[in-house]
């Protein structure tokens, strides 16, 4: 349960935190509402006061998030460290999950370029003949009569 501040010299308010870290205020709202941030302390008009330790806490989701990571994980891990123990375990099987996943993601993608490579290459030259329909180009070898 967030308590209730006077002033505004206690803490941060939602847009100074998302400047401070550079993200628009709508982030922090988020990741307030999914739990990745603590509910911060308020002012006696209702505005969110975040502590500094937020602003450590940000930029920890913005760097698991570079890394891949899914906000499900990142909160996973924002648990263990809010007991005061390392996340170095769990990160670590975290981080080798997303690595597995990045490795099969590039193989799709050197395939992908491999694919794109031959159809490149199986590209006629400048004089290309109209190609036969449901294909990119002519067939190989093959003359299309334009007198038809």
């Amino acid at each position: 349960m967030s308590t209730t501040v006077t002033g505004t010299s206690n803490g941060l308010r939602v847009g100074e935190l998302a400047e401070a870290v550079g993200v628009r205020a709508d982030t922090v709202r988020y990741y307030e509402r999914a739990g990745l941030l603590q509910a911060p302390a308020r002012t006696s008009s209702g505005y969110r006061t975040y502590d500094e330790t937020a602003v450590d806490r940000m930029r920890f989701i913005q760097g698991a998030q570079r890394l891949g990571l899914r906000l499900a994980d990142i909160q996973q891990l924002l648990a263990i460290r809010d007991t005061g123990s390392c996340p170095c375990e769990p990160a670590e099987q975290l981080l080798q999950r997303r690595l597995a996943e990045l490795d099969a993601e590039m193989a799709r993608l050197a395939a992908l370029r491999s694919e794109m490579v031959a159809m490149i290459d199986g590209l006629p030259t400048a004089d290309c003949s109209p190609p036969v329909p449901g294909v990119w180009c002519p067939p190989a070898g093959e003359e299309v009569n334009h007198d038809d």
